[in-house]
């Protein structure tokens, strides 16, 4: 029986029976707890910003005429396709045409005439005043020619550039005023779509970065584009700003108006990245337990981290932690740091990342 005037050294346990008799038992240590870790890693990765925008067509312009006339040809139909210059709808112009011919036979004379004085202008016969009378008479003529002319083509109307006509419009023999649509006529090869971002995301949002747009009206296709311009105006109010994107449409199966949902990947960097599971935290802190080597064993060290992005089982570490660094996934309850530790070797390995 040990001396009960020593002082107590913690390497028994005693033990105070009913008949005033005394007890001494060795402490056992604890056993290890069994802990499933998994090792800090790097990997590229990138924020992901989703938002939902609608398409526009690469050019879109309604087609009117700034005349009143009668429509005495209409040569397209709805939904066709047309190249640039192309004639769509033809107004009575015979009027114009008989006015065209009549100043082109005056700037024809007007122009023998002009040759002719300058001739004998060359041999001294003609005053310089009476061929400058000669030019005027010529130059009169010619703009009169151009100003018919002009007049003649506001009765024509053609495609302003490739693309797809809309619904058409407008009969022979209708009568168009100024303002009345005729057609819309659309650039669809390649497609814009307006979306916006939160404001946080200015600086990562830039031209040239790709996205990915799908649609319910096709569920099986991504369609990939990239980021044409950033607006230079915040809204005010939800602190969000538009991105224009670019997408190639090259079959035609995208429609101006189509709602998207756009993804694009933004800040793409390599980061420390550890599971999910092995994060706690602590009033406004965050904290891993850390696998540590010791002489005698494995231990466990509770170590505070400050984290970045998450994702789907993943958070990104931004310190407090080295690649390679092993973290506890699994009994973070049950362990306090210092604490002995095993590990599942069959859940736990390079191999089993």
């Amino acid at each position: 029986m040990p001396d009960l005037k020593q002082p107590f050294t913690g390497l028994y346990l005693l033990i105070l029976t009913s008949l005033g008799t005394v007890s001494v038992h060795a402490a056992v240590p604890a056993d290890p707890i069994n802990v499933i870790a998994a090792p800090v890693v790097q990997e590229a990765v990138a924020d992901r910003v989703e938002a939902l925008g609608t398409l526009r067509a690469n050019e879109v312009v309604a087609l009117t005429v700034n005349v009143a006339e009668m429509v005495s040809a209409v040569k397209f139909e709805g939904g066709q396709r047309v190249k640039k210059g192309q004639v769509l709808v033809e107004m009575e112009n015979r009027q114009e045409k008989a006015l065209l011919r009549e100043a082109q036979f005056t700037v024809d004379e007007a122009l023998s005439q002009l040759n002719r004085f300058r001739a004998v202008a060359k041999r001294g016969d003609a005053s310089q005043s009476l061929l400058d009378e000669k030019q005027r008479d010529y130059d009169v003529s010619r703009a009169r020619l151009e100003a018919i002319d002009a007049r003649l083509q506001d009765r024509i109307v053609m495609a302003p550039f490739d693309g797809v006509v809309g619904l058409r419009n407008v009969s022979r023999g209708a009568y168009l005023a100024p303002g009345d649509i005729i057609t819309t006529v659309i650039d669809d090869s390649k497609m814009k779509l307006d979306f916006s971002v939160p404001s946080v995301y200015l600086l990562s949002i830039r031209p040239r970065v790709s996205i990915v747009a799908t649609s319910r009206a096709f569920p099986e296709r991504q369609f990939t584009g990239l980021i044409e311009v950033v607006d230079n105006l915040i809204d005010p109010v939800s602190r969000s700003v538009t991105v224009r994107a670019v997408l190639s449409n090259e079959d035609g199966s995208l429609k101006p108006g189509l709602l998207m949902e756009v993804e694009l990947l933004t800040r793409e960097r390599d980061a420390m990245i550890v599971p999910e599971e092995a994060l706690f935290q602590q009033s406004k802190d965050h904290f891993v337990f850390v696998i540590v080597e010791a002489e005698s064993g494995l231990t466990v060290e509770k170590r505070q981290v400050k984290i970045g992005s998450r994702w789907l089982g993943k958070v990104e570490i931004l310190s407090g932690l080295s690649i390679g660094d092993k973290v506890v996934t699994d009994g973070t309850l049950k362990v306090k740091s210092g604490d002995a530790v095993t590990l599942s070797a069959h859940l736990f390995g390079e191999d089993e990342r």
